[in-house]
């Protein structure tokens, strides 16, 4: 089962992704803000998700700072901007995601984004183990 991270302050919003993500077959860990984000990827004790979800506009820490961090760790996980806000597409921080989403109450579009990233990635992953054979 693939893992995901989710990065969302709207409660309400975090609980129907969280749903969406879930019936689609995924693992889904959730937080509030980018400094909960981290805690959950750098804590050690979790398994490190297939991909993130991220909001940009939360308290405490927003997405573009915990992308940054995320970009120096150089995890090499693909990262989805999930935001009310078009205006945040020409960050460089942000630029560097792998996808960009503007958030719906139809979460078709996030759900496709989702899955052609997951399985992009898992073709990354196979052909890395091929070559190290």
């Amino acid at each position: 089962m693939k893992h995901i991270l989710l990065v969302e302050d709207d409660s309400h919003l975090q609980f129907l992704i969280t749903e969406e993500l879930k019936d689609a077959g995924y693992d889904v860990a959730a937080a509030s803000n980018g400094k909960e984000a981290l805690s959950l990827l750098f804590d050690g004790n979790r398994n490190e998700p297939d991909l993130i979800i991220m909001d940009i506009r939360m308290p405490k820490m927003d997405g573009i700072d915990a992308l940054g961090y995320i970009l120096k760790s150089k995890l090499d996980i693909p990262v989805v901007i999930h935001s009310a806000y078009a205006g945040y597409r020409d960050n460089p921080i942000v630029r560097t995601a792998d996808a960009y989403v503007l958030k719906s109450h139809d979460l078709t579009r996030l759900k496709e984004t989702v899955d052609e990233l997951i399985n992009r990635n898992a073709e990354k992953t196979e052909q890395r183990r091929a070559a190290n054979m």
